[in-house]
């Protein structure tokens, strides 16, 4: 897996110690609680977690405390105010502030108070709403942004860059990834705000439950899109800790492209819906493809290893041991 878990990692890397206090913020989360689950696989035995109840995030002061007292070697910043269209446009300040508070206090916390190594999480939803397909990392700041997410995207946007800022400032090794489209155990199954993947697994399953005989999706099924287990991108971020020390932000994906009709039959099967799907084409596709170039990772040595199918099923056992009603 391209370097992860090698025995001879170089002394100061981030593999050579797994003593090392390492600060994991947003470790509840999709993302967070699935680098937890592979550091601790990994043998990290010093994990720095905190609640929200027990540490806000955006509260500078409490921050600074934090940092002063514990002093982890080590931070990967997880923590996002995060939501679906319909949260991003009825709560802008909040995906602004919240996000641009969090990352601020944790950075700046983080170098004041000598951590070694800083990886800062994004999302895609950075980059122009008509970035080339495949989007290269170049592409970012080359157009107007997706209206729908963009206070979400301003944010993390200032997040890449403050990480570049000291960079550049204090030669501080602070770098930032960013994945595409996640999914996993943890993942929000929410009926009303939650993402197409999961959405689509909680409407098969209620359907098979209730021996439904169709599943109306919104849609033609054509627009194209790319997942990326969350294990994987775990795997993704404990390689760029040891392997990626540069300016640019790193975009993390499968490189693989499913349309929306693909994913929708794959669900169906995997949770074994035996009645009808149904396309409502009177209802809005969305963007047609958003595929992230993950090359510059890829060029690294880094691979995902968890195929869509294998981790449907993986997430779907999850979804009926934790969500079903």
């Amino acid at each position: 897996m391209g370097g992860v878990g090698n025995d001879t990692a170089p002394p100061n890397s981030f593999l050579s110690d797994k003593s090392a206090k390492v600060f994991v913020a947003g470790h509840r989360g999709l993302v967070g609680s699935a680098i937890v689950r592979k550091l601790q696989a990994l043998g990290f035995t010093n994990l720095v977690l905190r609640t929200h109840a027990e540490l806000d995030l955006t509260r500078q002061n409490d921050v600074d405390s934090f940092f002063d007292s514990e002093k982890p070697r080590f931070v990967i910043l997880a923590a996002a105010k995060v939501g679906g269209i319909h949260a991003n446009n009825t709560y802008p300040a909040d995906f602004i502030a919240v996000n641009l508070q969090i990352q601020t206090n944790v950075i700046d916390s983080a170098y004041r108070h000598g951590v070694q190594k800083l990886l800062f999480l994004g999302s895609s939803c950075i980059y122009p709403k008509f970035a080339p397909q495949p989007i290269p990392e170049q592409a970012l700041l080359t157009g107007p942004l997706e209206p729908t997410n963009e206070w979400y995207a301003v944010a993390k946007i200032a997040g890449i860059k403050m990480c570049q800022a000291y960079r550049i400032q204090y030669g501080w090794d602070a770098i930032s990834g960013m994945p595409t489209n996640l999914y996993g155990p943890n993942d929000n199954f929410h009926p009303e705000n939650s993402h197409v993947l999961p959405a689509l697994m909680r409407r098969f399953h209620e359907a098979k439950v209730k021996s439904s005989k169709e599943v109306v999706v919104w849609g033609t099924g054509s627009p194209l899109r790319e997942f990326l287990h969350v294990d994987d991108l775990a795997d993704g971020v404990v390689f760029m800790m040891e392997n990626y020390s540069g300016l640019e932000h790193v975009n993390v994906g499968s490189g693989k492209e499913v349309t929306i009709k693909e994913l929708a039959e794959l669900v169906k099967e995997v949770v074994g819906f035996e009645g009808d799907l149904v396309w409502d084409s009177s209802k809005p596709d969305g963007t047609p493809r958003k595929l992230m170039d993950s090359s510059k990772l890829l060029g690294l040595g880094w691979n995902p290893n968890i195929s869509l199918k294998d981790g449907l099923v993986d997430t779907y056992n999850w979804y009926l041991e934790h969500v079903k009603q």
